[in-house]
């Protein structure tokens, strides 16, 4: 539990450095995703595999928040 806390965290951290939204849910889903890898898989594969996933789903996500708020600003 100890790890978890402290790699969210860090997480939100680095967070602060990012520009976008795009960039920050990259960055967070990275995290979350090889967290969440390493738990199921219980092995380097499974990690990575989580963090790719995250990163693309975290990226997704904050892509359409960097839209929605673009259509937003006049």
């Amino acid at each position: 539990m100890k790890k978890i806390v402290l790699t969210v965290f860090a997480a939100a951290l680095l967070q602060m450095g990012c520009a976008t939204d795009a960039q920050s849910g990259a960055l967070l889903g990275t995290g979350l995703g090889a967290l969440a890898g390493q738990a199921l898989g219980k092995n380097t594969k499974g990690t990575l595999i989580g963090a790719g996933v995250g990163a693309i789903g975290g990226y997704a996500i904050g892509n359409e928040r960097d839209k929605a708020k673009a259509k937003q600003q006049p």
